[in-house]
């Protein structure tokens, strides 16, 4: 079994993440910044925050789909607001998504907002609401896993610790647990918007006290298309029966700024 986490970026690079996706086929993709923007005019719309001005895909959900036609789809809005086409605004979703192979049956799930509450008015002041998704599946040949994801909340003041970002880690921890069953494999994973010694990776220990990517010397997970000096954002834990699983921090190809997370699942 396949298991991907990747922050899309917005769809900012849509066509190099599809063809890859297309390519790995992954049997679990948690994917992040997913925007879904229903009936809009282009497929290209800018998103507005202050004096920044990004590129964002109207519809991510539709492009991965098409590189993955076969696998569902949980979409988890952690908002609703604008993106703009000039002038005009666009009613825009903002959030995570979860994509399985159609081998794999769901048989449990928890979904939430590890930080504030759904945001249907805009997009609101930062650290603005965010969501989790945990499933556990089931394979025939293969048994059980859980997988949970989550987009951590962005603090304009930096990646550093604060309450809010522990509490964070507590609520998606118990999500985890509210879906685990014993003895199964567990994979945490998604852009925390952490340093590697956070308080998260304490709280999350207790599920997944496995860091893939601070323990397998990597020098961070973030592409060229990253200006900051700070490479430090996506993370994959896992708990002892995967511990030893292959895993890679795909640098080649750059698909977003932010590089992918690839689990091979052997237990």
């Amino acid at each position: 079994m396949r298991i991907v986490s990747l922050n899309a970026w917005g769809g900012r690079l849509s066509e190099e993440m599809s063809a890859w996706l297309a390519d790995v086929q992954p049997d679990v993709l948690c994917l992040q910044e997913v925007v879904f923007a229903p009936g809009s005019p282009s497929a290209w719309l800018d998103y507005r925050d202050g004096d920044t001005v990004l590129p964002q895909r109207a519809d991510v959900m539709r492009d991965v789909s098409r590189a993955l036609p076969d696998h569902g789809v949980t979409f988890c809005p952690a908002a609703c607001g604008n993106l703009f086409l000039g002038d005009r605004p666009v009613p825009s979703l903002w959030g995570v998504a979860t994509f399985l192979h159609p081998d794999l049956m769901v048989v449990g799930q928890s979904q939430g907002f590890v930080h504030g509450a759904f945001s249907p008015d805009g997009f609101g002041p930062h650290p603005r609401s965010r969501t989790g998704h945990v499933v556990r599946v089931w394979h025939p040949d293969e048994g059980g896993v859980t997988v949970g994801h989550m987009h951590g909340l962005r603090d304009p003041k930096g990646k550093m610790d604060t309450p809010v970002r522990g509490e964070q880690a507590r609520k998606f921890a118990a999500m985890v647990q509210s879906v685990q069953m014993p003895g199964d494999p567990v994979v945490v994973c998604g852009d925390f918007n952490v340093l590697p010694g956070s308080e998260t990776f304490r709280v999350l220990a207790r599920v997944a006290p496995y860091n893939l990517v601070t323990t397998g010397g990597f020098d961070g997970t973030r592409t060229s298309h990253y200006p900051k000096p700070e490479r430090w954002a996506d993370y994959m834990l896992v708990n002892g029966p995967l511990k030893d699983a292959p895993f890679t921090v795909v640098r080649d190809p750059e698909v977003s700024d932010h590089c992918p997370l690839v689990l091979e699942t052997a237990w």
